[in-house]
């Protein structure tokens, strides 16, 4: 934890981080509370996610990219480095609103990977940095706060973290353009009918949120980093 100045050791920009705490708190339960949800309702047509995703992947000519379980709970995703497609077993065997939901929506990043999709591939070229600017940063600002004479790690490690706070921002377009591919394939080839389609959006939304919500994090925790730099940089 980051200390600095303030009324009885509380650190004041902490305030800083609140709304977006909150705003995690909150999708998160939304998620788990939709996807719950509509994991209990099967649709009427009663397709599993894998026979969806097979179909879907099979109907945009992505006949080689494999469909396997993967172990979690909301663990799906798909892999662009492999390209394979992996579903929880829920979603793999499920023919619930959820499972189909997920299942269309990961198939979206597969159409989005083989169409070249500007924001996905922006994504993956940044996924490194990111990856080790979301661990390894934290180092940099922590000596560079022990440390005044080594000040400058704090800001080497500021713009690490920024490259997560980056890739986070890019996410958001990429999981949006999912989710909407989802519903529109989902709709258009009657995996879901009637009020499915509304509980879908639910589940798909919901799990939106939450990448709404990391973003906000990032920002507000890369914005924080910046103000304790700055007054430590007066305070010399």
């Amino acid at each position: 934890m980051l200390y600095s100045r303030g009324f009885y050791g509380f650190d004041p920009t902490m305030i800083i981080l609140l709304p977006a705490i909150i705003l995690t708190i909150y999708a998160q339960s939304k998620v788990k509370t939709n996807f719950a949800k509509y994991l209990r309702k099967s649709t009427q047509k009663s397709y599993t996610g894998v026979q969806v995703a097979r179909t879907l992947l099979d109907q945009h000519g992505l006949h080689n990219i494999p469909i396997e379980i993967s172990k979690g709970h909301l663990s799906d995703h798909y892999d662009p480095g492999n390209g394979i497609l992996r579903l929880s077993s829920e979603v793999y065997q499920g023919n619930s609103i959820a499972s189909v939901s997920v299942a269309a929506h990961e198939v979206g990043h597969a159409i989005q990977h083989a169409n070249g999709y500007i924001p996905l591939s922006l994504r993956n070229m940044i996924f490194p940095l990111a990856s080790f600017g979301s661990s390894t940063a934290w180092i940099f600002i922590a000596v560079g706060l022990m440390v005044p004479s080594l000040g400058g790690l704090m800001d080497i490690g500021i713009w690490i973290f920024g490259a997560a706070v980056a890739f986070q921002i890019i996410t958001l377009p990429v999981e949006f353009n999912a989710s909407s591919r989802a519903l529109q394939l989902l709709d258009s080839n009657g995996f879901i009918v009637g009020d499915e389609i509304k509980g879908a959006k639910k589940v798909l939304n919901a799990a939106a949120l939450t990448y709404v919500a990391a973003m906000a994090s990032g920002i507000a925790q890369l914005l924080r980093l910046i103000l304790i730099r700055n007054r430590n940089s007066r305070e010399k």
